[in-house]
C-alpha cells in the first residue's frame, strides 16, 4: 500500500522511484573531484559566478552575504570512519578571489561556525578534513540549531550511505532578502537546506530538507520538502545538467519508504 504524507504541504510518497534511464556511472565513486558525473549534479552556475574546487567538496560563492551559495560532496562507504579527528583549525580561504570570512566575522557574535559540508564526512583524508573548516564552508547558525537538529541531519545522512552505493549532498543557506548581517557583511540566513541523491544498482531516489535557523524537537520528516518546491523557495536550480525528463522525474516527488530514519 501506498501511504501519503503532506510534510510542508508537498505530497510525499512512500515508495521507491526507481529508474534505468540515468546516466552510466561507476558503483564506486572515485575520489576525482572533477569527475564528469559529480558535475551532473551541481545546481546551476550562473555565468558570473565561479566553481571553486577543494579536495572533496565544491562551492560556489556568494561574496555579499560572505559564505558559499551552496556545497557539493560526494560520500561513499570509503569515506565513513576514517582515522582523521577534527582539526578546529578554521581558517580563510585563500581560493576565494575576493575574500572569505575570517574569524573575527564570528568572534562575539553569539552564532555558531556551522559547516555546510560537515568535518565528520572527511574523516577518510586529512587534507579533507583541513578544508573542512575553511569559513567559506561555514555559515552563521544558532547554536541550539548547529548542536541539535542540523548535526541530526547530517548523522542522518551518514547513516544512509549503508543504504546506497554512493550520495550526492548539496547543503547551503537561503539567502533572503529579510537578513540580518554580523562581523564585515556576514549574512544570518533564516534557513538552511540539504538535497540527497542516492544511487543503488539501478535505483535512484532524492530526498530534500529544508529547515529554520532555531532549534527545534520537531523529527526530521517534518522537514522534508520536494526538491521542485525547495527550487521554488530558493531560488536555485538542482541536478541542473540532467536532461530535464529525469530531473522532473526526480525532482517532483519524494519517496520516503526508501529512507530510513531509524
Amino acid at each position: 500500500m501506498v501511504k501519503l504524507f503532506y510534510v510542508l504541504g508537498i505530497l510525499i510518497f512512500s515508495s521507491c522511484f526507481i529508474s534505468s534511464n540515468f546516466p552510466d556511472r561507476p558503483i564506486s565513486i572515485s575520489d576525482d573531484r572533477n569527475s564528469y558525473f559529480d558535475t551532473l549534479y551541481l545546481p546551476k552556475i550562473d555565468t558570473s559566478e565561479v566553481l571553486v574546487r577543494h579536495y572533496a567538496y565544491s562551492l560556489v560563492y556568494n561574496e555579499s552575504c560572505e559564505q558559499a551559495k551552496w556545497v557539493f560532496y560526494t560520500m561513499n562507504s570509503k569515506k565513513i570512519n576514517g582515522p582523521y579527528s577534527r582539526s578546529d583549525k578554521f581558517k580563510s580561504d585563500t581560493s576565494i578571489k575576493t575574500g572569505s570570512a575570517n574569524h573575527s566575522d564570528y568572534k562575539g557574535s553569539g552564532f555558531d561556525r556551522g559547516h555546510l559540508a560537515p568535518a565528520a564526512d572527511m574523516t577518510w583524508s586529512k587534507q579533507a578534513m583541513d578544508e573542512s573548516f575553511y569559513y567559506s564552508n561555514m555559515s552563521p547558525q544558532n547554536p541550539s540549531f548547529n548542536r541539535g537538529v542540523w548535526r541530526k541531519l547530517e548523522s542522518r545522512v551518514r547513516k544512509w550511505i549503508v543504504d546506497f552505493d554512493s550520495l550526492y549532498v548539496t547543503t547551503g543557506p537561503v539567502l533572503d532578502t529579510n537578513l540580518i548581517f554580523i562581523g564585515d557583511n556576514v549574512a544570518v540566513p533564516s534557513y538552511f537546506f540539504k538535497t540527497v541523491v542516492g544511487f543503488k544498482d539501478s535505483t535512484i531516489n532524492t530526498i530534500a530538507f529544508l529547515l529554520p535557523n532555531e532549534g527545534s524537537k520537531k523529527e526530521l520528516k517534518q522537514f522534508v520538502i520536494s526538491i521542485d518546491s525547495l527550487e521554488n523557495f530558493s531560488g536555485l536550480n538542482f541536478n541542473s545538467s540532467l536532461e530535464q525528463p529525469l530531473q522532473d522525474s526526480l525532482e517532483k516527488t519524494t519517496y520516503l519508504d526508501c529512507w530510513k530514519f531509524y
